[in-house]
């Protein structure tokens, strides 16, 4: 063997054993020293057997509201329409009362009648208040039984067809806005038969071009609460 190869060969042992000293120094495989990035460390509660992905339990509320009612108490969500594109919406204890997918809504003021004490519903309807029968409306209300509570969304136009007769039995269910209520206004309100006091759950927006989010009507609107039974 050529002097040259051996000294080539002596050079690659040298470059090895090199290598070999600069891994064992500053590379320990020592489970022991080994550092885990936080997010991919195991929780303190891990098992010997594995890791625990710790689990956040989800606090699903009836009717999707923003947080549980208590006991006693109804969950509902009222929306209005949105101009005269989409309908309104009802939910009272996690059902669906009146909604665009039941094919139960229509132009004018939509209203669900419930049990106050038990939370059966009892029925529903809508009336056309733009060229529908207003007597229909006003029928329709005297015959509320005792202890119902009354949910109600407008669609479209819920005033044009408004009558004196009428803004006085929606005003004796609870409602601050009846009298005002008018051509494309949004309203949505729940009340009950010979409420005393006024109700706390309703909100009314008017129809003015200057403010209005569509054209030609105002925002819809969302109500949610809680109403206890028999407080009516």
């Amino acid at each position: 063997m050529r002097v040259s190869g051996v000294l080539r060969l002596l050079a690659l042992i040298f470059a090895l054993v090199a290598t070999w000293i600069f891994i064992s120094s500053y590379i320990s495989f020592n489970m022991k020293t080994l550092r885990l990035p936080r997010w991919l460390a195991p929780s303190p509660a891990a098992s010997t057997k594995g890791w625990s992905v710790p689990s956040t339990a989800v606090v699903r509320t009836k009717c999707g509201l923003s947080k549980p009612c208590p006991d006693n108490f109804f969950a509902f969500k009222i929306s209005s329409g949105a101009a005269n594109v989409v309908g309104p919406k009802m939910c009272f204890e996690n059902l669906v009362i009146m909604s665009p997918v039941r094919n139960n809504v229509g132009r004018g003021l939509n209203i669900a009648l419930v049990n106050g004490t038990t939370g059966l519903v009892l029925t529903q309807n809508c009336f056309d208040m733009y060229s529908g029968d207003v007597n229909l409306l006003v029928k329709f209300l005297k015959k509320i039984p005792e202890g119902t509570l009354v949910l109600m969304a407008s669609y479209d136009d819920p005033g044009t067809k408004m009558n004196d007769e009428t803004r006085n039995l929606l005003s004796s269910l609870g409602s601050s806005y009846a009298n005002q209520l008018g051509f494309r206004d949004s309203w949505v309100f729940l009340g009950a038969k010979d409420l005393k006091d006024k109700s706390p759950f309703e909100q009314f927006l008017k129809n003015n071009p200057d403010t209005n989010k569509y054209d030609g009507w105002p925002e819809l609107l969302e109500l949610e609460g809680c109403v206890p039974q028999k407080v009516f």
